[in-house]
């Protein structure tokens, strides 16, 4: 599929990734693109999206609109991140199908995996077991809308496939406390702890805790290629795209303390979550495929800060 020649809807196009993905699509050359506002386009409004279809009659979606949030926001909202992210993917995922889209991608998460889940987590280790707790609203609504992708193709004979990234970060994050992710929360924390002189900074957990991240264009870069290149059959039920690398909170923290030139300490709060022990995707099938992440953690990391300080000057 040359992308340069559809119409191109790209819902959460306000977003960090949405940015992104706008972005590399420009570069490609594709002009012709639907970026609606949440203002311009309630997508938990059913008919408002129909209608949407009906009048735009997009060629292809990239589905990437979604309430999100970190541990904090999904353990104190589990009912919104549940009931708002199902009823915006089935009104968008139903319109696509009924107004004949010929592609559709939906954007998912690796906390669709268990939590005990073995590791590096393969594609087959979906439903094995039990979710983590504090963001098993948004993981569930996850899975609803990667199995609404792969039972309409199955029903319908539809194109939407299904993307699973790690933890996502880069410029144009959340930094605000209650909406931020790991990494723009702890580089806010540093900045802030740098630029009042603060002697310590709370990390939240134990600090044991592994995570993998992928870099904001490369999440991008992994929609398009995999938008232009692989079919749902191809790709099957879904693919996972991540960096093959995981780092603990702590090593996150003393990264982002070296970056940011902090000099103080680093505390625990150990009453706080870890959320799960591990999560590292196996990508393999990724790159059987012919995708793989470009950007090391460490660029990555001080893109996003220099983006971030760069905000206050």
């Amino acid at each position: 599929m040359n992308l340069k020649d559809k119409k191109i809807l790209v819902t959460g196009s306000k977003g960090m990734v949405g940015k992104a993905l706008v972005k590399g699509l420009r570069e490609k050359g594709c002009e012709n693109l639907l970026l609606p506002s949440s203002n311009e386009l309630n997508l938990k409004e059913q008919q408002d999206v129909e209608n949407y279809f009906e009048m735009n009659k997009p060629d292809v979606v990239f589905h990437l609109a979604a309430k999100v949030g970190g541990i904090a926001a999904n353990v104190d909202s589990p009912a919104e991140f549940l009931f708002n992210n199902l009823i915006i993917e089935c009104n968008v995922i139903e319109s696509a199908k009924n107004n004949s889209v010929e592609k559709l991608l939906f954007l998912g998460s690796s906390c669709i995996y268990p939590r005990e889940c073995p590791q590096p987590m393969k594609e087959e280790y979906l439903l094995t077991g039990k979710l983590e707790p504090t963001n098993e609203g948004y993981a569930l609504a996850k899975i609803c809308g990667l199995k609404l992708c792969e039972y309409y193709n199955k029903q319908y004979g539809t194109e939407f496939i299904s993307l699973m990234p790690p933890n996502i970060y880069g410029v144009e994050d959340h930094f605000d406390s209650k909406n931020s992710h790991v990494v723009s929360a702890l580089i806010t924390k540093f900045c802030n702890a740098k630029e009042n002189n603060l002697e310590s900074v709370e990390v939240w957990g134990t600090g044991v805790a592994r995570r993998e991240f992928l870099f904001v264009e490369d999440v991008a870069d992994a929609m398009i290629y995999f938008m232009e290149n692989c079919s749902a059959e191809k790709i099957g039920a879904f693919v996972n795209i991540g960096s093959n690398k995981d780092i603990s909170i702590k090593e996150l923290a003393l990264l982002i303390k070296e970056i940011t030139g902090y000099s103080g300490e680093l505390k625990f709060d150990t009453s706080k979550p870890d959320g799960m022990p591990k999560k590292l995707l196996d990508s393999s099938k990724a790159e059987s495929l012919g995708w793989k992440a470009k950007t090391s953690f460490d660029e990555g990391l001080k893109k996003t800060i220099d983006w971030y300080t760069s905000l206050s000057q």
